[in-house]
């Protein structure tokens, strides 16, 4: 195989990929936070919008 002839077992092999995939997994997710905390910056929630909404209406009616 291929890791054969570079010199490299198949236990160190997997243990590479593994420590690669989860590298990677971390990156793509902690980039998706990011872009996601800075799409949502200083704007609510759409629940809490519409809670705010409810709470205006009923004191301008009192």
């Amino acid at each position: 195989m291929v890791w054969n002839e570079l010199g490299i077992s198949g236990g160190t092999a997997l243990i590479v990929l593994c420590a690669l995939y989860f590298t990677v997994k971390w990156a793509v997710r902690k980039g998706i936070m990011e872009a996601h905390a800075r799409i949502t910056e200083g704007k609510k929630g759409w629940p809490r919008e519409l809670w705010d909404a409810i709470g205006s209406e009923e004191t301008a009616s009192q």
